[in-house]
């Protein structure tokens, strides 16, 4: 039973719904069943190496999918948004962990049944491809950032990342901390902070509490990431 096998995570809560017919990856998927759970902050969702057995959504909140390299150390290998789909796997098993950055909802589909019907609704199979090709595409651009650009550049990048993602009437509300950031970078929490503390320096972002940020300059930080 899908509670019973996620029970070691302890969720807030959950209820069985059908996958709804909206705007969202999982829009060409409707009819399937789904079930949403909640979590707390830091919460885990899944763990690496554990079978995966479902695919996720994010509904509310958000949730990053991480690797501990065996001293100790995190890579942050993704920051999942509402609507954002994860823990899709060409494997049986789950190669990164995931928790919840904050408090999230997240909508389970048995990836049984999510890839039994992809061989008879070429709807749903185009929309998993869909997924996994924007997984592959940012995969690529991590890797890119992490290997060939310096600090400033990665800072850059980010913020243009979550600009893309996050923005409202112009400020970008960060559900992750600045050790998040880090470890999604490759950079230290020093650096990080040094970092914006230069861009707010030089009238490229300003602050609005601890973790919301107005971009003022735009175009210098796509010059930086260029």
């Amino acid at each position: 039973m899908l509670a019973t096998a996620l029970n070691v995570n302890q969720p807030l809560s959950h209820k069985t719904t059908q996958a709804p017919r909206m705007s969202d990856p999982f829009a060409a998927m409707a009819g399937l069943v789904a079930s949403e759970f909640s979590y707390h902050k830091d919460e885990e969702i899944f763990g690496e190496d554990e079978p995966a057995e479902y695919v996720y959504q994010v509904v509310s909140g958000s949730v990053r999918t991480y690797k501990l390299l065996s001293d100790g150390r995190r890579q942050i290998g993704s920051f999942h948004l509402p609507g954002d789909v994860f823990g899709l796997e060409s494997g049986a098993s789950h190669r990164l962990a995931a928790e919840a950055i904050v408090d999230t909802t997240v909508r389970l589909v048995k990836r049984a049944a999510l890839e039994k019907a992809a061989t008879t609704d070429v709807q749903v199979a185009r929309k998993l491809w869909d997924m996994t090709a924007a997984e592959l595409s940012h995969a690529e651009d991590h890797m890119l950032l992490l290997g060939r650009k310096n600090a400033m550049e990665k800072v850059a990048a980010f913020l243009l990342e979550m600009d893309r993602r996050l923005a409202g009437a112009g400020m970008l509300a960060l559900p992750m901390c600045r050790r998040d950031i880090g470890d999604y970078l490759g950079l230290t929490l020093e650096t990080i902070s040094r970092a914006l503390s230069q861009l707010h320096s030089g009238g490229i972002l300003g602050f609005s509490g601890a973790r919301q940020i107005v971009l003022r300059n735009r175009q210098h930080l796509r010059d930086m990431n260029a």
